[in-house]
């Protein structure tokens, strides 16, 4: 084992993720209550947690590279313990070169230490440099990467622009926000300051936090000429993902500009619509039932998967032998699934709740939707979610049969 001798000045352990072996922040030393975040805690970043994170992504980098058929140069700015960026160099087929950073020093010396612990001096590179900053110096062509993973702890707003401008034509940009609460609006004001549009606190949030995160990206993206196309995203945990190939030209940020919009919703029978382009205050009442509806946007309103992306993915997570492996089969079965269904889903609990009725199962409502003609499917949002392009009262009457008849 290469540098026995290297010592950290807080408590730490090797753990075995993927095919590399790194030294990270032993969590449980820095819990002295119930209520501390250990991760946070730590003086280097390390979540556990986020493996299934980190091992989706190289499923998805790999399909990437699959798709353009070329040696990937990598940009991780945001590397802490550097175990997102070695797994990439290591488990990665045709990596050319990762470069990793973090403004951190004790993070900067723990992803030098585990890049030479797993052999990786030749392919991945260490800096200690402010992200924005590292990713500003690749904004020039020929400077620029083919991948770019924004992975911070918080909101990744702050990153985004440098790292849409870090990024060569077709390159992919990699995105996780754990700041859920003003993604699902909870905390609305934050929203709409950090990431230009109004959240709602529906059933289906989660769908318009991925939504809402894809659209800032796209908006941040015209501004330099650039346009987006999302092939996956995720919600997991306490988390959301969105992967976005992105393409220069200014047709191509027009297209993007265009499948901006909104969804409306009917906080009183549940009607939900998106409606695309310029958006003023006065809304419509519920084509439905009346009543005064909400919105929230303006948000991403195209596609959130990429079926074919989906596929090859899956292909890959065939190969891979992740602890994770299952789990990400059952969430790439049910995207691939849900790539061309309708925007939002309804959430058998809500419905029911709100009749007063018992809850049917998730496949009984599926079947009875398909056999009265309409599309049904399920989503890996929620486990209790259908995604359905029949209109919510008859959804709730169906619902209601379906109860009645058992």
């Amino acid at each position: 084992m290469i540098e026995n001798d290297f010592k950290t000045d807080f408590p730490s352990e090797m753990v075995k993720e993927g095919k590399v072996k790194v030294l990270v922040p032993k969590l449980a030393a820095f819990v002295k209550q119930p209520s501390d975040y250990a991760p946070s805690k730590a003086p280097v970043f390390y979540n556990p947690v986020m493996e299934l994170n980190r091992d989706i992504a190289i499923l998805a980098l790999q399909a990437y590279q699959r798709i353009v058929n070329r040696e990937l140069s990598i940009c991780e700015p945001l590397t802490s313990t550097g175990i997102r960026g070695v797994r990439f160099a290591a488990e990665i087929h045709d990596v050319k070169k990762v470069l990793i950073s973090d403004i951190n020093e004790r993070a900067f010396n723990l992803a030098k230490h585990n890049t030479r612990l797993n052999g990786l001096q030749e392919r991945v590179t260490v800096q200690h440099k402010d992200a924005n900053c590292l990713l500003s110096c690749h904004g020039a062509p020929h400077k620029r990467f083919d991948v770019v993973d924004v992975d911070p702890f918080g909101s990744p707003v702050p990153y985004l622009d440098s790292a849409i401008r870090a990024l060569r034509n077709n390159g992919l940009l990699a995105v996780t926000a754990t700041d859920l609460a003003p993604l699902c609006g909870v905390h609305s004001k934050a929203c709409v300051r950090k990431y230009g549009g109004k959240p709602l606190r529906t059933e289906y949030c989660h769908e318009l936090a991925v939504r809402l995160l894809a659209g800032c990206v796209a908006t941040l993206a015209a501004k330099h000429d650039i346009g987006i196309r999302v092939v996956f995203s995720h919600c997991s945990d306490h988390y959301i993902r969105v992967y976005a190939e992105i393409g220069y030209g200014a047709k191509k940020a027009d297209e993007s500009v265009k499948n901006l919009g909104y969804v409306l919703h009917c906080f009183n029978c549940l009607h939900r619509e998106t409606a695309k382009g310029s958006f003023t205050k006065h809304i419509e009442k519920c084509p439905e039932c009346g009543s005064k509806m909400d919105y929230a946007g303006p948000l991403w309103l195209e596609r959130i998967f990429d079926r074919q992306f989906c596929e090859l993915m899956a292909k890959e997570n065939t190969h891979a032998a992740f602890r994770n492996s299952g789990k990400i089969a059952k969430l790439l079965s049910l995207a691939k699934a849900e790539a061309e269904a309708p925007a939002t889903y309804y959430v058998l609990d809500r419905i029911s709740g709100k009749l007063a009725l018992p809850v049917p199962s998730v496949d009984a409502l599926l079947q009875i939707l398909r056999d009265s003609g309409f599309q049904a499917f399920p989503t890996h949002f929620s486990s209790r979610g259908i995604r359905t392009d029949a209109p919510a009262l008859t959804v709730q009457n169906l619902l209601q049969k379906l109860v009645v008849a058992a």
